[in-house]
């Protein structure tokens, strides 16, 4: 409930945190309609491509097996990861090796044509000298794809094209293709301005966030407490800000969750780590998140929606992914 003293945007451009319903009759609107319209409501599901040294053949497979895992899901969309090398930002050995992966517009384009909805395409745009980067924005098309573009893992790492770069081709070659940016709870924690840099993201026209994985709850609120009431004081409406979700099966994927990053606080690093069953507990976990920031961002007026991932290429981890985006499609069907 919205009190006296609470700013707010201006009441012709306050969001809310569900997707409003269409006319009878009408088409419904896309993903990029409806985050352009600050509504929220949104699920996504996050996928990594196969990896380089896929066959053709093989990339095939995986993509058959993932469309039919997900024909059961009410998802508005996906994202397809472009998985680069952190070794730079974190010395201490990988849980995981990195291994390189399909470029995620090459597997969208050659092997995703049955999925009917959005993908949203993240760029390393380090990875990427600025004609390859030039010719991926003219071949793309906005009406089936969005991207965020992401910068180099650390200050010190060597790139092709830099962020700010990346940003300018878009404005020149590809204006029309939607942009959303990373909003990462950590760098909120240890810096205090993560919402500023969100604020910076919007005056450059990126029409929503993504989070980092979430399992630190009462500091991501903060976060989004801190950006909503920062675009109230500016007199603009928040853009929807998308929370990443991700299954803990192993205390190998905990340590890798934390190599990339990731704050998972001590209790509940200590509840994964002597659970019977831990990935039932991370899924009640996320679960239990989910259900806090509904509740959260719904009283704030801040629109939002979810991406549910797995780090972990275990089946089981894969499965109870799918399983946690359904739980959280209902969710939301609920809140509204």
């Amino acid at each position: 409930m919205t009190t006296p003293s609470r700013p707010v945007p201006p009441a012709n451009t306050r969001s809310t945190g569900s997707a409003a319903a269409a006319p009878a009759g009408a088409p419904a609107a896309s993903l990029a309609e409806r985050l352009a319209a600050g509504t929220g409501g949104i699920l996504l599901l996050g996928l990594t491509p196969p990896r380089r040294s896929a066959t053709a053949e093989q990339a095939a497979e995986i993509a058959d097996v993932t469309l039919r895992r997900l024909a059961g899901l009410d998802l508005d969309g996906l994202i397809l990861y472009d998985i680069d090398d952190e070794s730079d930002r974190n010395p201490d050995e990988r849980p995981f090796p990195y291994l390189p992966t399909m470029d995620p517009a090459v597997f969208h384009a050659e092997h995703l044509g049955a999925w009917p909805h959005p993908v949203i395409i993240y760029r390393c745009v380090g990875k990427y000298r600025a004609p390859d980067l030039t010719d991926w924005l003219r071949s793309v098309d906005p009406g089936r794809v969005l991207s965020v573009f992401v910068g180099s893992s650390s200050a010190d790492k060597p790139v092709h094209t830099g962020l700010a770069e990346a940003h300018a081709l878009h404005d020149e070659v590809r204006p029309e293709l939607e942009l959303g940016g990373v909003a990462i709870t950590e760098r909120y924690a240890q810096r205090g301005d993560e919402h500023l840099r969100m604020l910076a993201k919007q005056s450059r026209g990126c029409l929503f966030f993504v989070s980092q994985v979430v399992y630190d709850v009462d500091t991501t609120k903060s976060l989004v407490s801190d950006y909503y009431y920062a675009c109230a004081e500016r007199g603009i409406a928040p853009r929807p800000v998308i929370f990443t979700l991700s299954v803990c099966g192993s205390a190998k994927t905990l340590a890798f969750l934390q190599w990339l990053g990731v704050n998972v606080p001590k209790w509940l690093e200590n509840s994964l780590r002597h659970s019977a069953d831990p990935l039932a507990e991370s899924y009640r976990r996320c679960l239990a998140t989910a259900t806090d920031l509904v509740e959260f961002c719904g009283e704030l007026g801040l629109p939002f929606g979810f991406n549910v991932e797995s780090v972990s290429i275990r089946r089981a981890e894969i499965d109870a992914s799918v399983a946690l985006a359904a739980d959280i499609r209902g969710l939301l069907a609920s809140s509204r």
